[in-house]
């Protein structure tokens, strides 16, 4: 079959024809319709130093985001049958550490990851294990199904008590919008938060956020994020703070807009540790932090399931695509992203 693979350590990706996944008794086998591209995928493409040390597996399929046909399944496979249509939970677990025994499989101690730790699904046909298999609804489209993964980092990190009677009527703060920060406000939206303020550098993505349901956008880089939501909020700060970018100067800013016994979630990973006043910003606060990775392992993916099946809250994830692409011109289309001129782009299997 055609890949695209990690073939050496040194920036940029090639397309090989390799051997087909072989599938363990537990595995499926998946024809590959439609994948979408991360920005974890960007990295191992630049071969940044995130992935020198993060990636070991050389050659590697890359590829976590996608939706497909079930064409063969292992012989102890019971849940999945050939010809569901289905995408991936990409963290494969090991299903016997304290963690996975507790409800928290998603920081399994032992996890491998789709497409970083074993081969992914840019390529025809991908192996996974069944109960990572996500049955998809037949009627589903395939650009909303390849997302579902991304998707699901913005709803755990919106709900990450499982509960949401704390974002319906809320002040909320998304600080980046790439796209988990954009999917995170048409969740927000669609959930009844009050007002939804949203930080970004990049004009071409204030005016999308501003489009998908932002009330009001702010540009960091000219702009007082601080100053103009404690104006917008008449010095009340936020309830609700996601901080989707990593950013050391807007995991600071988290912390100064969010009020007194709201709630930040930390997403975006900085390069660097970042010094915070726990005292001040924290403890006498009484400010609640979620550290999200992932999603809960099944939990946020029925939550993703219950948004989607609303055609108002698909059409505002629509709205983050901006590119399609045959696999062919993998190229083109991580340029395209490391130069941010694309949002979300979506992968057709054309070789």
């Amino acid at each position: 079959m055609y890949a695209i693979v990690k073939n050496e350590r040194k920036p940029g990706l090639t397309i090989l024809d390799v051997d087909s996944p072989k599938l363990k008794e537990n595995d499926i086998l998946v024809k590959v319709e439609v994948a979408s591209i991360c920005g974890t995928d960007v990295h191992i493409w630049k071969w940044d130093k995130w992935a020198q040390k993060r990636i070991s597996k050389i050659p590697l399929v890359i590829g976590h985001e996608f939706a497909g046909k079930v064409v063969d399944v292992g012989s102890a496979v019971k849940s999945v049958r050939i010809g569901d249509r289905v995408s991936a939970e990409t963290h494969i677990v090991d299903k016997t550490c304290y963690q996975c025994k507790t409800g928290k499989m998603h920081v399994c101690q032992n996890m491998k990851i789709l497409g970083v730790d074993v081969d992914g699904a840019f390529a025809e046909y991908v192996a996974i294990p069944e109960m990572n298999a996500w049955k998809n609804d037949p009627n589903l489209e395939l650009e909303i199904a390849t997302i579902q993964e991304p998707l699901g980092n913005a709803v755990h990190a919106i709900l990450p008590s499982n509960s949401p009677e704390d974002i319906a009527g809320s002040y909320v703060a998304v600080l980046g919008c790439g796209p988990i920060g954009l999917m995170s406000i048409a969740v927000l939206r669609t959930l009844g938060a009050e007002k939804i303020f949203a930080t970004e550098i990049v004009e071409k993505r204030l005016r999308l956020a501003e489009k998908i349901g932002a009330d009001l956008v702010i540009n960091p880089t000219t702009e007082d994020v601080v100053k103009i939501i404690h104006e917008e909020t008449g010095g009340r700060g936020v309830d609700v703070v996601l901080e989707m970018s990593g950013a050391p100067s807007a995991i600071k800013q988290a912390f100064k807009i969010v009020t007194p016994g709201g709630r930040i979630s930390l997403l975006g990973l900085p390069g660097e540790p970042i010094p915070l006043d726990i005292s001040g910003d924290i403890v006498l606060r009484s400010v609640t932090i979620y550290g999200i990775t992932g999603r809960r392992m099944f939990r946020t993916w029925f939550q993703v399931k219950g948004l989607l099946s609303r055609p108002d809250f698909r059409n505002r994830i629509k709205m983050i695509i901006s590119h399609k692409f045959p696999m062919r011109d993998i190229e083109k289309a991580m340029d395209l992203l490391a130069h941010g001129e694309a949002v979300k782009i979506v992968l057709e299997p054309k070789w």
